[in-house]
């Protein structure tokens, strides 16, 4: 209990202090609310649209969810395909590094064009955005095994996979943790930027609807409140990602202490 409540604390006084600290500057400055509105706004917007935020954040997230667990398994699969050869890793990998720089917002009408408007579309943008640090941090760990180990597996006669599950994919793990959470925040990216473009998912509105129609009509606290519940969904899956690598690491790796 108390090592959960010293995670916890810290970052929630913190963000108690800045948002009285918003409040303040906001009314003392007399920012116009069309602007900037204060957090007690944000606040009753929220209050007032939690069943439809809720909603849209459910609607959202199962399309994260998706294009998040794709990310993972082929994003890990790949990761073990590269690492297998150097020739491999040269000849492919530069081409996985397309995931990262390519301008989502561009391709999005592509991906309404091929999978249709829908949940489909908005998962596989998700999938997009969030694949390449998957790739990357696991093909990195997996080629940071330590050699003397290999060298060990080897000389014991161990066949290549039974090496890779027992001894590269463990020692792999923290820089797999490390590419799921930074890949968590980024599905909800990826999905709601899909829903700019793709629209309602089976005439169920997502955050990123929410937040078009809200702008469209001027009411910067609802936009800004939508955009609250995004930054809580995308830290609820980080949370998960950073559960799950405190169960599999606390006994052995220090990041986990």
């Amino acid at each position: 209990m108390t090592k959960i409540l010293s995670l916890i604390l810290p970052p929630l006084i913190t963000f108690i202090a800045l948002i009285l600290l918003a409040q303040w500057i906001i009314t003392a400055l007399h920012v116009p609310a069309y602007l900037v509105p204060p957090p007690t706004d944000i606040y009753d917007a929220a209050r007032d649209q939690s069943s439809s935020l809720l909603q849209a954040a459910w609607t959202t997230g199962q399309a994260a969810l998706l294009g998040f667990g794709l990310a993972m398994a082929l994003g890990i699969l790949a990761a073990i395909l590269l690492s297998t050869s150097r020739l491999i890793e040269r000849a492919f990998y530069p081409y996985t590094v397309f995931f990262q720089t390519v301008p989502i917002v561009a391709i999005a009408p592509l991906l309404v064009l091929w999978f249709g408007a829908g949940l489909k579309a908005v998962a596989i943008s998700a999938f997009i955005v969030s694949v390449f640090p998957v790739i990357a941090n696991t093909l990195a760990g997996l080629r940071s095994t330590d050699p003397a180990l290999r060298d060990l597996f080897r000389l014991y006669g161990a066949n290549p996979f039974a090496t890779l599950l027992k001894l590269k994919l463990p020692s792999a793990l923290p820089n797999i943790i490390t590419g799921l959470r930074i890949a968590a925040g980024l599905a909800v990216i990826g999905a709601i930027v899909g829903e700019f473009v793709a629209g309602s998912m089976e005439g169920r509105e997502g955050l990123g609807i929410k937040i078009l129609a809200a702008n469209r009509q001027g009411n910067t606290d609802q936009v800004f409140a939508a955009v609250l519940v995004a930054a809580l969904l995308g830290l609820a899956m980080f949370a998960v990602i950073n559960l799950f690598g405190w169960l599999m690491l606390r006994r052995w790796h220090a990041s986990a202490a």
